[in-house]
C-alpha cells in the first residue's frame, strides 16, 4: 500500500473513531470511569500474578478493596461535607447582603471622588451586565430540568462503572496482546515504543497530580477549618479536586476562600490567615508535591493540560475532562514524535549536504532484531 493511501487510511479511521465517540458520548462515562481504574491497577495486578495469585483473584482483592475504601471515605466525609453545603446555602442570602452592604459604601466613596457623571455611567454599564445575567440565569432552568439526567448517570457510574473495571482489569492482558498483534508488521516496533512513551506520560502525570491534589486537599481542608473559616473544609479539598487543573484549581478556590473571609471576618489578622493557608499550600507544592510526584516525568506544559481539559469538556461534557490528560499525552508524544522525524528529513536538511548525508546514512543502516 502506498504511504499516501496509508495516511489516508488512518485519517479515516480516526474521523470515524471521533465521530462515533462524539455521538456516544452521553454513554461513555461509566466506561471510560471503569477504563481508568483498570488501567491504573494493572501493575499492581500484574505484581499480584507474578506471586502465584490467579488474575480473577487478584482483580476481585484489588477492586474490592479500592472500593471498600472509597466508600469508608466517602460514609467520613459525607455528613461533615453534606452539613457544610446545607450552612452555605442557608448562609447564602446573609453573604449575598453583607456583600451588597459593602458594595454600596464603595460606591457612596466613589461617588465624592469620580467626576460628575462618571458614576453614573458605571451604573448603567453594572445594571446591564446584571441583565446579561438574570438572561443566563433563566437559560439555565431547562439544563437544571434536563439535569435529571444527571442522576441516571450517577446511578449507570455506580452500577455498571464496578462491572466493567473487573472485566477490563481481569482481561487486560489479553485486550492488549490482541490490539499489538493488530499493529502494522512493518511499523509494530515503532508504535510500542510511542505507546510506551504516551503510557509513561499520562502514568506520570495522572498518579502524580492525584498525589498533589489528595495532599493539597487535606492541607487546604485542615488549614481553612483551623482558621475558623466558615465552610473550610468543604472550600479546601474542593480546592485539592480542582488543582488537578494547574493553577487555575488554585486560584479558582483561593478567590472563593477569600470571598468569604471578606464577608465572614472584620479582623484583617483572620484574613491574612486565610491568605497564610494557601501560601503554605503553594510552598509545599513548589517544594516538595510536585518534585517529587510530577516534574521530571512527564513532558505535559500546564498551558497544554489546561486546553487539552477544556476542549475535552467542551466537545464531551465530564466525560471529555477524564478524556482531556490523556489525549494530550497521546497527542504530545505524536508530535514529538513527528519533529524528530521532521528533523532528519531531506524536507528540513535541505541545503545542508553534511547532514542529508548522515541523515541517510542512519536510515539505511539495518537495525538487529532481537
Amino acid at each position: 500500500m502506498r504511504k499516501e493511501k496509508q495516511i489516508a487510511f488512518w485519517v479515516v479511521g480516526l474521523a470515524v473513531a471521533m465521530a462515533i465517540l462524539y455521538i456516544l458520548s452521553s454513554v461513555l462515562l461509566p466506561f471510560v470511569a471503569g477504563l481508568a481504574i483498570a488501567y491504573f491497577f494493572d501493575p499492581l495486578a500484574d505484581r499480584l500474578e507474578r506471586l502465584g495469585i490467579s488474575r480473577a483473584l487478584s482483580t476481585s482483592v484489588i477492586l474490592l478493596s479500592f472500593f471498600v475504601i472509597v466508600g469508608a471515605i466517602g460514609m467520613v466525609l459525607f455528613p461533615l461535607l453534606q452539613a457544610q453545603v446545607v450552612g452555605l446555602i442557608g448562609r447564602l442570602p446573609d453573604m449575598i447582603n453583607t456583600f451588597h452592604a459593602s458594595l454600596q459604601q464603595y460606591i457612596s466613596r466613589l461617588e465624592h471622588v469620580l467626576p460628575v457623571g462618571q458614576m453614573a455611567r458605571i451604573q448603567t454599564f453594572l445594571q446591564g451586565y446584571t441583565g446579561d445575567a438574570m438572561n443566563w440565569l433563566s437559560g439555565l432552568l431547562p439544563q437544571v430540568w434536563a439535569g435529571g439526567k444527571a442522576i441516571v448517570n450517577l446511578l449507570s457510574l455506580m452500577v455498571v462503572m464496578p462491572m466493567v473495571a473487573f472485566f477490563l482489569l481481569r482481561d487486560w492482558d489479553h485486550i492488549i496482546a490482541m490490539l499489538d498483534s493488530l499493529l502494522p508488521r512493518a511499523s509494530a516496533d515503532t508504535i510500542r515504543q510511542q505507546i510506551r512513551e504516551i503510557d509513561k506520560t499520562i502514568a506520570g502525570f495522572v498518579r502524580g497530580q492525584a498525589m498533589v491534589c489528595a495532599s493539597l486537599g487535606v492541607i487546604y481542608g485542615i488549614g481553612l477549618s483551623l482558621v475558623g473559616l466558615e465552610f473550610g473544609l468543604l472550600i479546601g479539598l474542593g480546592t485539592g479536586v480542582l488543582t488537578f487543573v494547574p493553577y487555575v484549581g488554585m486560584m479558582t478556590g483561593a478567590v472563593i476562600a477569600l470571598s468569604v473571609a471578606l464577608v465572614q471576618f472584620s479582623n484583617p489578622v483572620d484574613f491574612l490567615l486565610v491568605i497564610g493557608v494557601f501560601a503554605f499550600g503553594q510552598t509545599i507544592d513548589i517544594m516538595f508535591l510536585t518534585p517529587n510526584f510530577v516534574a521530571g516525568r512527564v513532558n505535559l506544559h500546564p498551558v497544554w493540560v489546561i486546553f487539552s481539559l477544556m476542549a475535552g469538556g467542551a466537545i464531551f461534557g465530564f466525560t471529555g475532562v477524564l478524556l482531556g490528560v490523556p489525549v494530550a499525552g497521546a497527542i504530545g508524544v505524536l508530535v514529538r514524535f513527528a519533529i524528530s522525524k521532521y528533523r532528519t528529513s531531506a524536507l528540513y536538511l535541505q541545503g545542508d549536504a553534511a547532514a542529508l548525508t548522515d541523515a541517510h546514512s542512519v536510515k539505511s543502516t539495518p537495525t538487529e532484531k532481537n
